[in-house]
Order: structure tokens, then sequence, then C-alpha cells
């Protein structure tokens, strides 16, 4: 095996290679970009993507993109498309057909099938004087000067620039459709983003106990509640069950320093507690209440509703449902 002394030289070339490429590939946003964007939002059909070797690699990430960014779209490869696979062509779709070159046996076999059916169709391509790109009725100028590696052979910054272009058509009719965190959420309902895209604090807090004193409460009540609710914190009504405060093992700390004996016997939850409590409602999103309690350094917050209090939510609520 060949010891390589310049690893790192290496690994840093690569990445500048494929830099430059993606800089270059601004330039090449025009017009016909433009073109494909409105071809896709006003076609009533899918984007139908295919190719062959790593090209059906980068269209198969192509098309999982656009499906969770509002725009449906399918794989199709190209070899499987004679063998039957393309009878899921619809007349209102538009298909993307991504080739490096454009000129591979594969595609020259696939694109008279395709203009057969009449669809539109959209070449994503590095070499616009291909079989391909004369083929198509527009074209996404994919332009790789180079392979990054020393024989210019393996795909890498060629899958790089069509990712990315794909990324950036994807990215488009993300904003032409006006697509939402809301719809982006229905679209990703599993893992931690999914959850902060749509879990709401009245997912959460039914779950919890729910500590409460009058304001008129002693010390001992206070403790008992407290201890017995296990939230580290209670919240404090008023006379018309309205939520007057909130008093937390914060302020019972606070309180041991300023009192002693039995100076503190005779106090009450009010002259504990710290009114106008940080609140939530129970439709706001759980993440609301991770950023208040980020932001002032707290554990819980307190669920109200019409200056009621309706429960509590915990920094351990939230890092059981993998928001933190």
């Amino acid at each position: 095996m060949k010891l390589i002394k310049n690893i790192q030289s290496i690994a840093k070339e690569v990445l500048r290679q494929e830099a430059d490429a993606l800089h270059s590939l601004v330039e090449l946003i025009d017009d016909e970009f433009e073109s494909c964007v409105h071809l896709i939002l006003h076609s009533g059909g899918r984007v139908v993507i295919s190719g062959v070797g790593k090209s059906a690699i980068v269209g198969q990430k192509i098309v999982a993109t656009l499906n969770s960014t509002g725009t449906p779209a399918l794989f199709m490869h190209a070899a499987d498309a004679i063998h039957g696979d393309l009878g899921m062509i619809q007349a209102s779709d538009v298909v993307l057909v991504i080739s490096k070159s454009g000129d591979t046996a594969e595609i020259k076999v696939l694109v008279p099938l395709l203009k057969r059916t009449g669809v539109q169709m959209i070449a994503m391509v590095s070499n616009r004087d291909s079989y391909l790109a004369r083929n198509c009725g527009h074209v996404l100028h994919a332009f790789a000067p180079a392979e990054a590696d020393p024989l210019n052979l393996a795909p890498t910054t060629s899958t790089s620039v069509a990712m990315a272009l794909g990324d950036a058509l994807a990215i488009c009719l993300l904003e032409a459709r006006g697509f939402t965190s809301d719809d982006f959420a229905k679209y990703h309902p599993g893992g931690s983003l999914g959850k902060r895209l749509y879990l709401k604090i009245c997912d959460i807090y039914p779950h919890n106990a729910l500590p409460v004193v009058h304001e008129n409460a002693g010390l001992q009540e206070i403790i008992l509640e407290m201890t017995s609710k296990r939230l580290g914190a209670t919240a404090v009504q008023d006379d018309e069950g309205g939520m007057a405060g909130i008093i937390t093992d914060g302020d019972l700390r606070r309180m041991l320093k300023q009192f002693n004996g039995n100076d503190m016997l005779g106090l009450r939850a009010r002259q504990i507690m710290t009114a106008t409590p940080i609140s939530v409602g129970p439709d706001e999103y759980a993440v609301k209440a991770l950023e208040l309690m980020q932001a002032k350094s707290i554990t819980q917050v307190v669920v109200a509703e019409h200056g009621r209090v309706l429960g509590f939510v915990h920094l351990h609520d939230l890092l059981r449902e993998g928001l933190v």
C-alpha cells in the first residue's frame, strides 16, 4: 500500500476544486434556469428525475428534497425506464434527466422514448453540446470543469455541482409556492426537527402535576406542595382562582438568606412569590417554552390562559421530547 504523506493537502485541494466549481455555477444561473422553475411550477404534474450511475444517486437526493419542500417528485432509473417504468410518466409531468456528459448509451436510448410521450424535458448536464442537451427543450447547465481526482474520472466535482443546482431549483420552487414552516412540518413529522415545528404546549403540560397554593398559604404548605409535585415550583392563586404569581425553589433559597428562625414561620405565599411570572399559552409551540427557558436561565414555565394557571412545562419535558 502506498504511503501518503500529504493527506491534508490533498483533502484541501479537493474541497477547493469543488468550491471553485460551485462558485462558478453562480454565474450560470440565467433566464434558462428561471424558465425551468416556471415550467415545473405551472406544469400541474410531478417532476420525474432520471439518470444512471452517480447521476441516479444525485437524482434520488433531489427527488427527496423536492418532495420535502412541496414539489411532488419521483425517481425513474434510466435503465429501468425501457423495461416498463416509463408507464409512471403522466402527460402533465416534467422529466429532468441528469447526466454529466449527456452522451451515455442509456441516455441515448431513453431520450427518444421520452420524446414520444410528449412530456416537457429538462437536461441537467455539464456539456451543453451533448446529445441530451440538444434533445431537451430546456437545459440546466451543471458545468464541472474537472473532477477532483487526479485521473479526472471519479464523479466528485460534477456530482457536487449537480446536487447544488438541484438544491437551488428546489428552494426557488419552495419560495414560489409560498411554502411555510407549517407546510414543512406536515412532511417532516418525525424526529426533533418535526417536533420543533408541530409540538405544542398543550401536548405536554396535561401530563404533569399542577402544584398550586393560595396566596395566603404558609411556608409548610408551600414546601409540601412543591415537594409532592416534584416540579421545583408552585403557582400561586388569588381568591378568584387567578394567577397571582409563582414560587420556585430559587425563591425559597433567597428567602432563607433574607430571614432566619421564627421570622419565616409567619411568611405567606404572596410575600415570597414572583408576581407576573414568565408564562406561555397552551396553543404556543413547545419550542417557544424552550427559547424562554434558555433566555431567562430557568427550568420551568407556567402555562396560563386568560389569567388562570393550567399547568407547567419543565425543561425535562423538552429534553424527553428531543427538543434540546
